[in-house]
């Protein structure tokens, strides 16, 4: 059986992906992930904590603000991610590494928690990252765009934001299950209206407003008829 390994047709489509370092987008876009994590993770140990696909470093530079976690790691496909991240200098991150995509580079049961925020929706071999990310840590908390919605095109085309899986909030819970690991807590979230609003100015306030009185009248229909994120925060099932 071949080892996985990121293809290079998605390889090349992240390997410049970083070269033009922070924006706003990013910053605003990192403030709720990290108050996600923050929100479902609270109540768990945190001493160590290691972001898999950790981006330009927007999370791992806001958790390091707000004090969660004692030691942050990161791990990146993407040089010109990593290389941004060792120059922001976040004041709780204890190393960066590049990364095959697969392989996580610790041993086992290294960390508290392992964040893998909107990254599985990247994943050709989703499963095996989820089972790296249980042999380091206990807890794994996952974040992913909630596409699977009636208006998913019938065809899949490659863009350059790099997502080949589509998730609902019972697929993506059908995933982690079927990884041997038991879902702690499930949220299904809209961004925040600050990301609205930086997009789209006024309209994009609208927009926020009316997903927001949706997935609160009727949250279960709401995430069949647009996209919002899903959220869960998962325990590794014992041997």
């Amino acid at each position: 059986m071949n080892e996985a390994k990121v293809s290079d047709r998605l390889k090349s489509n992240y390997d410049g992906y970083y070269e033009d370092g922070d924006s706003e987008l990013r910053r605003l876009c990192a403030v709720a992930k990290a108050d996600n994590i923050v929100a479902l993770c609270k109540d768990l140990p945190r001493h160590s904590v290691l972001e898999i696909g950790a981006g330009e470093g927007s999370i791992l530079k806001r958790l390091s603000e707000v004090n969660f976690g004692e030691e942050l790691y990161g791990l990146e496909i993407s040089s010109t991610g990593v290389r941004t991240i060792q120059n922001k200098g976040i004041q709780r991150l204890v190393e960066c590494k590049l990364y095959d995509g697969y392989r996580v580079p610790y041993e086992d049961n290294k960390f508290d928690i392992v964040i893998l925020s909107h990254v599985v929706e990247h994943l050709e071999h989703p499963r095996q990252l989820l089972y790296e990310a249980a042999r380091v840590a206990k807890y794994i908390f996952v974040e992913v765009p909630l596409e699977d919605t009636v208006r998913l095109k019938q065809d899949f085309v490659l863009d350059s934001v790099g997502h080949i899986n589509y998730y609902s909030p019972k697929t993506i819970r059908r995933l982690l299950q079927s990884c041997n690991l038991r879902v702690l807590q499930q949220v299904t979230l809209n961004p925040r209206k600050e990301t609205y609003a930086f997009r789209s100015g006024f309209k994009g306030l609208l927009h926020y407003r009316f997903k927001q009185t949706l997935i609160k009248t009727m949250p279960r229909l709401a995430p069949r008829l647009l996209c919002y994120n899903g959220a869960l925060v998962c325990e590794k099932n014992p041997d």
